[in-house]
């Protein structure tokens, strides 16, 4: 009796559950392990004296000390970097907020003569890489004088294709039934834009604000063609800056790096749930 209670097939199959799902937990925790080992090697590397390529900082260093970032601050415009980095990131996002809710609302509510065509046109330029637009736009921003200024670089970032594609499939989430009722009350386009549309996608207008800053944040490429002068740098080219001047300090290096990731996992963490929302709403897989 006891042998046939033991194989029962509820407490089998009770048994494989919780077997899966210490197994699955186990494996998440492992991977989360993973994935943030390289973040805490930076934060160790930048608060261990003398660190370099040669030696393998301690898990637990001796001698903590903050000299790294007192040093990154003191002997290069680490502080204005971070300013323009801030700068440009939030003028981009702010922009992008109304370029691409206004145009995901014209491509949801506003049907037009060769609209699929149109919003085809605008998917399709999310394939075309920044590398093949870059002398282009060198060229533009040349001959109109923007070179080497804050307007020269935002420029380019102002519209968005997946920014618009993403608050688009959100306007389509929301039921037409609203705009029916605003404009039995004799509500307009505007009206409802701003009173009906806007709340309701509020999600993935947080999602489009961490992509967007998170863009800008990290952008290389771009800000190292436009922007010359060492006081218009943004930080991942003041970052690539320091890997040559500290090449044997990578306590300095690390230190940088650390305060560059700090301001985007802050703003990941305070928008987390409203980006799960907005990517599943919006249908992205």
């Amino acid at each position: 009796m006891a042998d046939t209670a033991v194989f029962h097939p509820g407490r089998r199959r009770n048994l494989l559950q919780l077997t899966a799902f210490i197994g699955l937990h186990a494996i998440v925790i492992i991977g989360a392990l993973l994935m943030f080992f390289p973040f805490l090697w930076t934060i160790i590397t930048s608060i261990t004296p003398g660190a370099s390529l040669t030696t393998t900082p301690a898990l637990i260093p001796e001698n903590p000390t903050l000299d790294a970032y007192f040093r990154l601050f003191e002997e290069r415009p680490f502080g204005r970097v971070i300013l323009n980095s801030i700068l440009l990131a939030g003028i981009t996002t702010v922009v992008q907020l109304v370029t691409s809710s206004t145009a995901g609302y014209a491509f949801s509510r506003l049907p037009f003569r060769g609209q699929t065509v149109v919003f085809a046109v605008y998917l399709a330029t999310m394939m075309i890489p920044l590398q093949v637009l870059i002398v282009p736009l060198f060229v533009e921003l040349k001959t109109f004088g923007l070179l080497n200024t804050y307007l020269g670089a935002l420029l380019p970032t102002f519209a968005s294709a997946f920014g618009i594609f993403l608050l688009r499939q959100a306007i389509n989430q929301v039921p037409r039934e609203l705009d029916e009722a605003a404009t039995i009350d004799g509500a307009g386009h505007f009206r409802i834009f701003f009173s009906v549309v806007l709340p309701n996608i509020r999600p993935a207008l947080a999602t489009l604000v961490v992509f967007a800053f998170m863009g800008s944040w990290n952008s290389f490429l771009w800000p190292l063609v436009v922007l010359r002068s060492p006081e218009l740098q943004t930080l991942p080219i003041a970052l690539a800056g320091l890997q040559g001047q500290y090449i044997s300090n990578w306590d300095v290096i690390m230190a940088g790096s650390v305060v560059s990731v700090i301001p985007m996992l802050a703003l990941y963490i305070f928008a987390q749930k409203y980006v799960i929302q907005g990517v599943a709403s919006s249908g992205i897989k």
